[in-house]
């Protein structure tokens, strides 16, 4: 006989979902977690632990079990995560494509894609909620969405109107066939005019807000690869093109970071700082005005492209550079063609 205050596992929700890599390596579970979880501190999974709330392979485990590879490890809660109640919000949306199955919009900086940790409302998800009903629900209960981009992030997504849509797209996103190129400019000059990026890409073991590049899987990370070529020589700064083989949060940023070029005006990896050029306070103080032109990383998902699940034709949508990019190349470029820029060992 089950008693009133047990809580069945089927009456909680999951919060968080991970799988251990195949080379991980035997790790406390709380360890494990503080590795993935943003904003998780020590205490919290402890305590979570403690509660019964933290599943390894579906049995429930206190703090000390050992995390091993290909285990997943989720995290169960009574309440649901507060991000899945949505709110229909009536936020514009500038839509580029549309059909019955699915759409493409063009989002702008500032607009966070899904609710999370601080950002409740105002979000895409809440503005398609507003615009549209009955949207499919993905993996993690977001309506439409197929894949993301960061906040500060502008350019392309697609959205799902449909299940069937939603799954197949998915299955072309995983299966790599789907065309992604942004363009980001960073700092230094890249001296290879394309190369290719491999790792493996985690949560930061020092800064939670972070993300990090590791050698292998040991620490939980996901393979990443990401190709960039040069588009454009801009003096102490680099337009390239970067084409994503895989999709991992913060991908470009950490895999820019990486080899040295950290985005521009990056404030999470530092590109808000001056990492390139000369001593000179003209020269601080030209910085500084490109900052204020372009407030945010330097990053724009310009391409996107995709066989449509119904039609079986494949779409490629392309935009322009938004404004405060385009100005900020131009003052770059500017600087560079009127002044000696001098080169640096990296």
């Amino acid at each position: 006989m089950i008693e009133d205050n047990t809580i069945l596992e089927d009456e909680l929700y999951e919060h968080h979902r991970f799988e251990a890599g195949k080379g991980q390596a035997p790790l406390r579970v709380d360890k494990f977690l503080m590795n993935l979880v943003e904003n998780a501190t020590r205490n919290k999974i402890q305590k979570a632990a403690d509660n019964g709330n933290i599943f390894v392979n579906d049995v429930p485990v206190k703090s000390n079990h050992k995390v091993k590879a290909n285990d997943v490890v989720r995290v169960l809660m009574e309440q649901p995560p507060f991000e899945n109640i949505i709110v229909p919000e009536n936020i514009p949306l500038d839509i580029v494509y549309e059909d019955d199955d699915l759409l493409v919009i063009n989002k702008p900086a500032g607009l966070v894609v899904h609710p999370g940790h601080g950002n409740y409302t105002g979000t895409l998800v809440n503005a398609l909620a507003y615009h549209f009903e009955n949207l499919p629900l993905n993996s993690s209960e977001r309506p439409g969405l197929v894949h993301r981009i960061d906040k500060d992030t502008t350019g392309l997504l697609v959205i799902a109107k449909t299940d069937w849509t939603m799954s197949e797209l998915q299955k072309q996103f995983a299966a790599k066939t789907t065309e992604r190129e942004y363009v980001a400019l960073v700092w230094g000059n890249v001296l290879e005019d394309e190369g290719t990026i491999e790792s493996y890409i985690g949560r930061h073991k020092v800064d939670r807000m972070q993300m990090a590049s590791f050698p292998d899987d040991s620490t939980g990370a996901k393979h990443a690869v990401t190709h960039y070529k040069v588009i454009e020589r801009l003096g102490y700064i680099t337009m390239v093109s970067c084409r994503l083989e895989t999709g991992r949060t913060h991908q470009i940023r950490v895999h820019m970071k990486a080899i040295g070029h950290t985005l521009f005006n990056d404030e999470r990896y530092g590109g808000n700082r001056i990492l390139k050029g000369t001593t000179f306070t003209k020269y601080k103080q030209f910085v500084d005005n490109t900052f204020k032109v372009l407030p945010r990383q330097a990053l724009h998902a310009k391409t996107l492209g995709f066989m449509h699940p119904i039609k079986k034709e494949f779409m490629r949508f392309e935009t322009d550079l938004p404004t405060d990019m385009v100005q900020c190349i131009e003052r770059w470029r500017n600087y560079s063609n009127n002044h000696e820029i001098i080169e640096e060992e990296d």
